[in-house]
């Protein structure tokens, strides 16, 4: 069979195959990957190197669905290639438990690199992908070595390109001359709405001319193999700059509603397929088939990927031999080992240390693990020198061209792009070798959210570092602070979300964000310094909430008060006063972080929340939540105000007089009333 027939076939089978599948769901999006399949059919068995066999090969290309409600598309080209995905799985799609969910999964599928689905996130973790890879090609490669040296492709819609996401990842893209990034943009000229000529009219390559990417355009994607061939090749020359090809395409090509929003995302309907088939050449009696001549084609190109991948590791071999010590250390990357003992980094404190702010303890940590961890690479939205992320010695990732810093560098200057910053850090994530860190304000995240979200979906490790948190931004009032962040990242799921107390807080909290290596972390931190507490150890807060101290003397404690973050040295002042005024028996107990306590045993959490004992909570942020674990929170459910922190605090009753005043009505409601137990799992 002739390459064009080959071609030809393969398309339709792509477009019939996936047709099906939604068909069979009666649920999903057949138009775009109709629409699409010459753009991936070309890009698949052309240019993308990577062994099915070995989907995890650290130098395989990426490929990221961008517009990942048309992840038919790429289910069907996985199957194809020989991927983890059977003929049954697409069979099986959008149905539960399946290996073919409803949009890209990477925790689900073989060959899947993100989870894509909302707009605009994927060519933004595409941004983060090709960061990763200039990063390890430029600490790693030697002459006649490349070790790293991938492509990263994306396929993205009109909706992608719409998104503000892909705005900043885009420019920052750009302005990192990110040449090992291709994007093929699928212009069909319709949304769920309809046309696009209802709200999208720009000229979106000028857009990215001004972004600094290189742009081409292929009039006919329908059916310009040749065209889109010559496109990627000149891209892929182009080393200087992020590229861009608009392809213009028909949404659902071949079908009876073909360039209209009605192939979007619902079945095409019996009739209409069996038409479609008929079209292209299948039986409209049978379903889910594919010729022996497809699976052959795209079977060589397997092998190729494979043989690609041989070269690959002979290639490290020799490169072992020259350079032993850069070996070790570029497997262990690869692998994600920490390195040994990086731990014994980590400060530790005593009361007798000043006080600080916890932003201040955490750039104290930074600069003592940044050498001890080459993979820690990250930066902040243009508030450097407020969040204190960047290490002494450190060197900004930028071309060298620009005279800023090398892409040896791992301090990013992502610019005032909170979402753009995350999307970017979940690609570098994603691509492996390195544990990207992002930061900005506590209140900021909320711009970052819909990133943010999919680091945890995804069970990636990006570091959140998070300052100005609580009431302590004073002065620039409500809209700086974050009081209802807290309860939206603690009810994300997979998330650990710390608000460290003190120095050995700190420290606790980045060795398990570190550790852990399948979820996102949020160090939320201060502005205002805080005192070192007796008690307190980075071992203690390892378990996320623990018995800090105790006031007074007696049998049983009169009361419990858990404090976090900047309001546990709150807590025990007025443990403090209701032990000394009052003669209560007092515990206190530190609570940095949620999650990681109710990882512990009944027991364990039993003995720090004690059952039958009256319990409050202080914190200067939202009290949503907090009755899983006392009887009384303590905290702010209105907006902040404007005015210097201390003054904020008295306000809002989080000092230690109003909290103790509190707590004496708490323990005189409990005197005759049941204390019910807390923080049960049943």
């Amino acid at each position: 069979m002739s390459t064009a027939n080959i071609d030809q076939q393969s398309i339709n089978t792509i477009r019939v195959v996936s047709a099906d599948m939604v068909q069979a769901a009666n649920s999903g999006h057949p138009g775009a990957p109709m629409g699409c399949a010459p753009m991936a059919h070309v890009l698949f068995t052309r240019f993308i190197n990577a062994n099915p066999k070995n989907s995890k090969w650290i130098n395989r290309d990426r490929f990221v669905l961008s517009n990942g409600h048309g992840c038919a598309l790429q289910y069907v080209l996985l199957h194809l290639m020989g991927y983890k995905l059977s003929l049954d799985d697409l069979k099986n799609f959008r149905q539960m438990g399946a290996k073919t969910p409803g949009h890209p999964e990477n925790t689900h599928t073989d060959g899947i690199e993100v989870t894509t689905g909302p707009l605009g996130q994927g060519i933004s973790n595409a941004v983060g992908m090709a960061i990763a890879e200039r990063h390890l090609a430029a600490t790693f490669n030697k002459p006649e070595f490349p070790v790293i040296d991938n492509m990263v492709y994306s396929i993205a819609g009109d909706g992608c390109l719409q998104e503000g996401v892909a705005s900043e990842a885009c420019s920052l893209a750009g302005h990192l001359q990110l040449g090992n990034l291709v994007v093929l943009y699928d212009s069909n000229g319709i949304q769920i709405d309809g046309s696009t000529k209802l709200g999208f009219t720009e000229d979106v390559l000028q857009r990215y001319e001004a972004y600094g990417w290189h742009t081409q355009y292929v009039a006919d994607g329908d059916n310009d193999l040749a065209g889109l061939t010559r496109a990627i090749e000149i891209a892929k020359a182009e080393k200087t700059r992020p590229s861009i090809i608009k392809v213009e395409t028909t949404i659902g090509f071949g079908a009876a509603k073909a360039g209209t929003a009605g192939v979007h995302g619902a079945p095409l309907g019996a009739q209409s397929l069996g038409d479609v088939k008929t079209l292209f050449g299948f039986s409209p009696q049978e379903s889910f088939v594919v010729s022996d001549d497809v699976y052959k084609f795209y079977a060589e190109r397997a092998a190729r990927g494979a043989e690609l991948e041989k070269q690959w590791e002979e290639m490290l071999a020799r490169y072992k031999e020259a350079y032993p010590e850069l070996h070790k250390e570029f497997v262990r990357r690869v692998e994600g080992r920490l390195p040994e003992g990086w731990e014994k980094a980590l400060p530790t404190y005593t009361p007798a240390d000043k006080p600080e702010a916890t932003r201040k303890l955490s750039e104290h940590v930074i600069n003592a693990i940044a050498n001890k961890l080459p993979e820690l690479i990250g930066g902040s939205a243009d508030l450097t020198g407020s969040n204190l992320t960047r290490w002494k010695d450190a060197v900004d990732f930028q071309p060298e061209t620009t005279q800023l810093g090398t892409y040896a560098g791992r301090y990013l200057r992502f610019g005032v792009r909170e979402h753009g910053m995350a999307a970017v850090c979940n690609g570098i994530a994603a691509y492996g070798g390195n544990i990207p860190f992002a930061s900005t304000f506590l209140n900021f995240i909320s711009y970052a959210a819909g990133a943010s979200r999919l680091s945890a979906l995804s069970h990636l490790r990006v570091l959140y570092i998070m300052t100005h948190d609580s009431n302590g931004p004073g002065e620039d009032g409500p809209t700086h602070q974050p009081i209802e962040t807290m309860a939206m990242l603690r009810a994300t799921p997979n998330y650990l979300n710390f608000r460290p107390a003190d120095g050995n807080e700190v420290s606790a909290a980045y060795y398990s964000a570190i550790v852990h290596g399948d979820r996102p972390s949020v160090l939320s931190l201060t502005r205002q310094n805080l005192p070192q507490l007796e008690g307190s150890s980075v071992e203690k807060a390892l378990k996320g909430g623990y018995a800090l101290a105790t006031y007074g003397s007696g049998a049983k404690p009169d009361l419990l008060i858990v404090g976090t973050g900047s309001e546990t040295s709150i807590a025990v002042d007025a443990a403090k006063l209701l032990a000394d005024k009052e003669g209560l028996v007092v515990n206190v107990v530190s609570m940095p972080c949620l999650e990681l306590f109710d990882a512990q045993s009944d027991e364990y959490r039993h003995s720090v929340l004690l059952p039958g004992v009256p319990s409050i909570s202080v914190e200067a942020l939202a009290t949503f939540g907090w009755h899983k674990y006392v009887h009384h929170p303590i905290g702010i459910d209105t907006f902040g105000a404007s005015g210097p922190y201390k003054q904020l605090y008295e306000h809002f009753g989080l000092t230690p007089e109003t909290i103790a005043q509190k707590a004496l009505k708490v323990i005189k409601y409990y005197k005759s009333n049941p204390v019910p137990t807390l923080d049960l799992e049943l």
